[in-house]
């Protein structure tokens, strides 16, 4: 028998951690960041769980709610190795040092401006302890098992949900005993940019995420409703502001934009990537093409697969000013996803009041932020400490999520050659959660569970 412990995504979708304990060895899976409400933020200043007692990480990709903590981790004593895919690394090598700098850029700000309950503020992790954890992944291979800890092996098996994202199945080195799958996130069936899930495989338990487990996306149109909203938005000669995470959803953004184009659906606009992280990862995409859809290499002689008719990367703060000054219709992709923070603040902050544009949501907003407030309507939201009217166009595309819904869901569980002996539900707001396990009990037979942050239960392995 083991123990797993989930110290994080427990009815909630951020902070995906999970401590299995087993033979005497501490094994982490995913070590991420909360957001969102700030109950949830709290929680990324309490302790880890003895660090220098754990003997290896395992990361199933690199979205900061299942990296973001290593730094911290490894500045309070993890000395191990992480274990990750070689794609998972690169993109590390981006998430987490930014990370670090806006931990500082944070303290220093509320330093200055004398807001914050503690003095001096200080950052949860700094870009110096990002450096050293990078130091300490060790990429292998798909489809390798390999040894992580005296007598325990990890295999990564392909997730479709980020370039290098895999599932995580944990078993003895000698092949006896039980077997854990951990899910991570899962991608979705037939969308472009990444190939879809592998089919699942043999585990005694499995986690699997819940972050669209009560809907179902709309059925995909081809980009009709994306081509409709840029016509739109040109048409009243206003700006198109995507917040879009940096890394895997500015490329799927891009892609949708080109093959529009291409097709002659829309006229070419100025399309502004102003994220040097976003533009980093574009590079890392190529550089992996290999573990991408056969569809979005690069054809012969062609520079980069994502780059529009008249794609205007956007590298220092100065060129993101006279963006955000600039007039006429553009379409600008600028991180963070949920608007909580980077350089997409300042073009919402000048574009939000201007009736003209259009701020357009492609991912999932956690509950508490800013995108989520945005996205339910309020008349103003906060930034830089002022009060922002919102009189701009308020849209948003579900269809380009990244996380499989309620059916994909169920569509790859029901590639198991056989039912998990026990099944946690994890990553996900309580009536997602409840709703997948309805479904998963009641349309698979399966006995499913989702726990709750901080239990412990023990596993046959």
């Amino acid at each position: 028998m083991a123990h797993l412990t989930f110290l994080g995504a427990a009815r909630t979708v951020t902070g995906s951690k999970y401590l299995l304990e087993v033979d005497g060895k501490r094994i982490l899976v995913d070590c991420g960041l909360f957001q969102g409400l700030k109950d949830l933020r709290l929680r990324n200043w309490q302790p880890l769980p003895d660090a220098g007692s754990i003997d290896a990480v395992v990361l199933t990709h690199a979205h900061i709610d299942h990296s973001g903590m290593l730094p911290r981790l490894v500045a309070e004593g993890f000395k191990g190795r992480i274990f990750c895919t070689a794609g998972t690394m690169d993109l590390c090598s981006l998430v987490l040092p930014d990370a670090g700098r806006l931990q500082e850029e944070e303290a220093d700000r509320a330093n200055r401006g004398g807001y914050s309950k503690h003095h001096p503020a200080k950052a949860l992790f700094t870009e110096a302890d990002a450096n050293n954890a990078l130091t300490q992944l060790q990429p292998i291979g798909y489809n390798r098992p390999v040894p992580i800890a005296p007598g325990l092996e990890v295999e990564f098996i392909q997730a479709g949900h980020l370039l290098g994202s895999a599932y995580a199945r944990l078993r003895r080195a000698n092949g006896q005993g039980g077997s854990i799958l951990f899910g991570g996130d899962l991608g979705r069936y037939g969308r472009p940019v990444l190939p879809d899930p592998a089919p699942g495989v043999a585990c005694d338990t499995l986690l699997v995420e819940s972050t669209y487990g009560d809907r179902v996306h709309a059925p995909d149109d081809h980009g009709a409703a994306l081509a409709e909203i840029i016509t739109d938005t040109a048409a009243r000669g206003g700006k198109l502001i995507i917040p879009s995470f940096a890394v895997g959803r500015v490329e799927e953004v891009l892609y949708w934009i080109k093959r529009l184009e291409d097709a002659g659906t829309i006229r070419p606009l100025k399309v502004y990537v102003d994220s040097p992280m976003a533009l980093k990862a574009l590079a890392y995409y190529q550089k992996h093409a290999h573990d991408l859809d056969p569809d979005v290499r690069p054809a012969r002689g062609e520079v980069c697969s994502f780059c529009t008719e008249r794609f205007i990367p956007v590298a220092s703060a100065e060129e993101s000013k006279d963006v955000v000054a600039a007039d006429g219709p553009a379409i600008i992709i600028s991180a963070s996803g949920m608007a909580t923070g980077g350089r997409v603040l300042h073009h919402l902050q000048h574009g939000l009041p201007d009736p003209k544009n259009t701020v357009l949501f492609v991912g999932f907003q956690a509950a508490g932020t800013r995108g989520r407030r945005l996205i339910e309507g309020e008349p103003t939201v906060k930034m830089f400490g002022q009060w922002v009217p919102v009189q701009a166009r308020i849209a948003r595309l579900n269809g380009m999520s990244a996380h499989a819904d309620a059916n994909e869901i169920l569509q790859w569980l029901r590639t198991f050659p056989t039912p998990p002996k026990a099944t946690y539900i994890v990553h996900g707001e309580p009536k997602a959660q409840d709703a997948l396990k309805a479904r998963i009990t009641g349309e698979l037979g399966w006995h499913a569970h989702a726990p709750v942050q901080d239990e412990r239960v023990e596993i046959e392995f």
